[in-house]
């Protein structure tokens, strides 16, 4: 068979070109085209063998439950839906230094306990491995340690009937073919590799993960094929400057996704979080203008998170709009809401937006809050105390309804609060819509617009606060 001519693939999006050039045609990224040597063209049709028949099920047979192996790590089983399913592959991302290597020596330092393990590293040395386990004290955990990149020397300690069931791989862009001539880390050797591992773990029925390095924009590096081949995505999140990581499921085949795990890093490792909501506020000051608490919901569990807001006064011709754990374009929305339904000028002011404790929002429900938040830092009046606020916001103005407001509302009470801020309707079975229920026992503030809000909180007084609230919600 012929060699094929060389090739120019882009190492943002996987595709390929016929001669070089600055600029992506594909993904619009620039200067990410590298000629990679290809290899023997493939012969063209099936040829003459013939395949096998398929064998044809029904579709009303009753699917066998899969089985899973629990870590005992609560929040980890959380997020990969009640524990690791066998024969599957997970990819996991996240920042350098975030704490991806620390996490999956935990959660295989306690599986080893049951199962046989190994911890493969292509970036550090065995002593820097051990290094890190006494440190966190896991030293005398069962776990099989190796240093390698080649992967057919990975794949021949892998491929036996009595191999380890649990494999860490850190990392994928490490790993390389020698029947490739392209450099490790490369589009070609990423996914050449990442397929030659799921193939075994599939056969030979152990759980494969694979550390991915991660883009400037926070994706995970090489094709974004990667992680359709994969059955699991796991985003490791969080601030440097934060001690609180949240680990983060945006793809799984056997459990829920939008599901997180929530941990703080310590000198002995990551320590799990069994309240969230009362680490987010346990630095909240009270009756502090440009604050509100929001009560959101990530995956199946409620949560309580402070959202910070500063409107100043701008030095410059355009003003400055700078946005941390939240969606910059929602805040456009936001602000182009409240300047063109009620009347605030907010235009040519500095727009600062935090989120407390480094975690990253992503439901709409936050838009009622950070307006709140906006609202009280523009007319320097605190948020009534102990209130929570959330609901999602319109263009024309009305405050739209959300899921799940019985559990925002529960943890809210749980957690001391006695008045909530958020739409006069509920979403309850479906499209149907209905006043919101009070089983929580809060005091509950119904906004049907905008500019209630406002108004609410340009000119209410703290014991004036209790009587409106009743008035709305009973409106």
């Amino acid at each position: 068979m012929a060699k094929g001519s060389p090739r120019y693939v882009c190492q943002e999006c996987g595709a390929s070109h016929r001669r070089w050039m600055g600029r992506c045609e594909a993904c619009g990224a620039w200067n990410t085209i590298i000629e990679e040597p290809a290899g023997e063209s493939a012969p063209r049709g099936l040829g003459g063998a013939k395949g096998r028949p398929l064998a044809f099920a029904r579709l009303d047979g009753a699917p066998a439950e899969a089985p899973r192996w629990v870590s005992g790590m609560a929040e980890f089983d959380r997020v990969a839906g009640g524990g690791l399913v066998p024969a599957t592959a997970v990819l996991i991302g996240g920042d350098p230094g975030i704490g991806k290597s620390t996490l999956l020596l935990q959660v295989i330092a306690r599986l080893a306990n049951s199962l046989r393990c190994a911890y493969i590293s292509g970036e550090e040395a065995i002593d820097q491995v051990r290094m890190r386990a006494a440190r966190m004290g896991l030293a005398q955990a069962p776990v099989e340690l190796a240093a390698a990149t080649n992967l057919r020397d990975v794949l021949a300690s892998l491929d036996a009937p009595d191999g380890p069931r649990i494999v860490v791989i850190d990392s994928i862009q490490t790993m390389y073919l020698d029947t490739l001539d392209s450099a490790p880390g490369t589009v070609t050797q990423v996914r050449a590799s990442a397929q030659e591992l799921i193939r075994v773990a599939k056969r030979r029925g152990f759980t494969v993960f694979m550390v991915g390095h991660v883009t400037k924009e926070g994706q995970i590096a090489g094709p974004r094929v990667l992680e359709h081949m994969v059955d699991t995505v796991l985003y490791f999140e969080g601030e440097r400057g934060h001690q609180f990581r949240i680990l983060r499921a945006v793809k799984n085949r056997f459990g829920p996704t939008d599901e997180i795990g929530v941990f703080e890093m310590t000198d002995r490792g990551l320590v799990e979080v069994g309240n969230p909501s009362a680490l987010f506020l346990g630095e909240r000051e009270q009756a502090v203008s440009g604050a509100a608490v929001f009560a959101g919901m990530e995956g199946t569990r409620p949560m309580l998170v402070e959202i910070q807001a500063l409107v100043a006064p701008s030095a410059f011709a355009t003003p400055r709009r700078a946005v941390v754990g939240w969606d910059s374009g929602r805040l456009a929305m936001v602000l182009a809401v409240l300047e063109a339904r009620c009347g605030l000028a907010l235009g040519g002011r500095d727009v600062y937006l935090n989120v407390a404790g480094g975690l990253r929002i992503t439901e709409p429900a936050a838009d009622l809050a950070v307006a709140a938040a906006l609202v009280s830092s523009l007319t320097d009046r605190p948020v009534p105390p102990e209130t929570v606020v959330f609901g999602e916001i319109g263009l024309s103005g009305e405050v739209r309804s959300v899921n799940h407001t019985d559990q925002r509302l529960k943890e809210a009470a749980r957690l001391g609060f006695n008045q909530a801020i958020m739409p006069s309707r509920s979403r309850r079975d479906g499209a149907k819509r209905a006043a919101p229920a009070n089983a929580s026992g809060l005091r509950l503030c119904g906004l049907g617009r905008l500019y209630e809000l406002v108004t609410f909180l340009e000119g209410a007084e703290s014991n004036s606060v209790a009587g409106g609230l009743t008035r709305t919600s009973r409106g």
